[in-house]
C-alpha cells in the first residue's frame, strides 16, 4: 500500500488528528495561554462554521486549533493538502518544485510557492550547539551558486553567490549559511559560533582558512590544486557530497532562486541531510520531524522577502 493512501492525506478530520498527535504527544496545549487542563473539543460541522480540530481552553476561554501559532496558521489550503506537501518535500532528496506542487495538489502556483516556503520555515532548526565537541572532525568548505545581483561578471568568484557549509563528521549533521564574501573577517564569527575550540578543523588549501585554523585544536588541509583529496582521514569529501546534492537540487529541480530566498533553501537541504537514512530517519519520521518544527513560527506573505535574523 502506498504511503500517500494514509487517511490523513485525504481527509481533513484525520489530518487534524495526525497533526495533533505529532505536536501534542501528551495531549492538547492551548496555543494562547499554554494551558493543558479543561480543554474541550468541538465536533466539526462546516455547515455551521465549526472548524475541524476546533478546541476551547477553559483557563483563558479562547478557541484554537493545532494550526494556531504555527506556520500553518491562517492557511487557506486544507490541512490534508499541507500534509501532502510536507511529505513530498521531505521524501524528495533534491526537493520538489512549486510547479510540481501546483500540479500535484491542484492549487495555484502562488499558493504552492508560499506553501513550500512555509514548510522550509518549519525545517529551519535554529540549532546553535557547536560542532566537533570532544575533538571531533568538522569539515568546512564553500561553494558558489548563481550570480550576485548587480555584480558584473569577472574572472574568479566575486560575481557569484557564496554558501559556507560545516559538516560534523561524528554526528553527520550539516549547517549552512549565505555569506557575502570569503574574507576571514566574514568567516571567523561563523566558525567561532558553530565550532567547538577542541575540534579538528578540516578544509581545503584556501588561504582564508589558514589564520582561522589556529583557533582550534588542529587544522588539517588537503590541497585540491595538487589533486590531493584524501590523506589518511583528512578530507573534505563529506561536505563536497553535501554540495553535490544541494547543487543538483537547485539546478535540476528549482532552477532559479533569488538571493533573498537562498537561506530558506539551505534550511531545506540542511534538514533533509540531517534527518536522512544514514542517521536512522526514514521518510515518515522525517515528515514528522518537519511537522514538529512548525510550532512557534509564522511566515506571512508580506514577511517572506525578509531574511531570518
Amino acid at each position: 500500500m502506498s504511503v500517500l493512501s494514509s487517511a490523513y492525506f485525504h481527509d481533513e478530520e484525520a489530518a487534524f488528528a495526525k497533526l495533533e498527535s505529532v505536536i501534542w504527544p501528551e495531549g492538547p496545549v492551548c496555543s494562547h495561554c499554554g494551558g493543558t487542563e479543561k480543554i474541550w473539543s468541538f465536533k466539526p460541522n462546516p455547515e455551521k462554521r465549526i472548524r475541524y480540530g476546533l478546541k476551547k481552553c477553559g483557563q483563558c476561554g479562547k478557541q484554537f486549533t493545532a494550526k494556531v501559532g504555527t506556520v500553518f496558521e491562517h492557511g487557506r489550503v486544507p490541512l490534508h493538502k499541507f500534509l501532502q506537501a510536507v511529505y513530498l518535500l521531505c521524501a524528495s532528496k533534491k526537493g520538489c518544485s512549486a510547479k510540481q506542487l501546483e500540479r500535484t495538489l491542484e492549487v495555484t502556483y502562488k499558493t504552492a510557492w508560499f506553501m513550500a516556503h512555509r514548510i522550509r520555515e518549519a525545517m529551519r532548526s535554529g540549532d546553535l550547539a557547536p560542532f566537533g565537541g570532544g575533538g571531533g572532525a568538522v569539515e568546512v568548505d564553500e561553494t558558489f551558486i548563481g550570480r550576485e545581483p548587480g555584480v558584473p561578471v569577472k574572472r574568479g568568484a566575486a560575481h557569484k553567490r557564496k554558501v559556507l557549509t560545516l559538516v560534523d563528521r561524528e554526528t553527520k549533521r550539516a549547517r549552512s549559511v549565505v555569506i557575502d564574501d570569503l574574507k576571514p573577517v566574514t568567516i571567523a564569527p561563523i566558525l567561532e559560533a558553530n565550532i567547538s575550540k577542541d575540534a579538528r578543523l578540516m578544509t581545503d588549501e584556501a588561504h582564508h582558512y589558514k589564520r582561522l585554523g589556529k583557533e582550534y585544536a588542529s587544522h588539517e588541509r588537503v590541497n585540491h590544486g595538487k589533486e590531493e583529496y584524501v590523506r589518511g582521514d583528512v578530507t573534505t569529501n563529506t561536505v563536497e557530497g553535501y554540495f553535490s546534492v544541494f547543487k543538483r537540487g537547485m539546478k535540476g529541480v528549482y532552477q532559479h532562486c533569488a538571493k533573498k530566498h537562498l537561506h530558506r533553501y539551505l534550511a531545506e537541504f540542511d534538514f533533509r541531510y540531517n534527518e536522512r537514512e544514514a542517521n536512522g530517519v526514514d521518510d515518515r519520521e522525517r515528515t514528522d520531524a518537519a511537522l514538529r518544527g512548525i510550532t512557534g513560527k509564522r511566515l506571512t506573505y508580506r514577511r517572506i522577502d525578509c531574511k531570518i535574523a
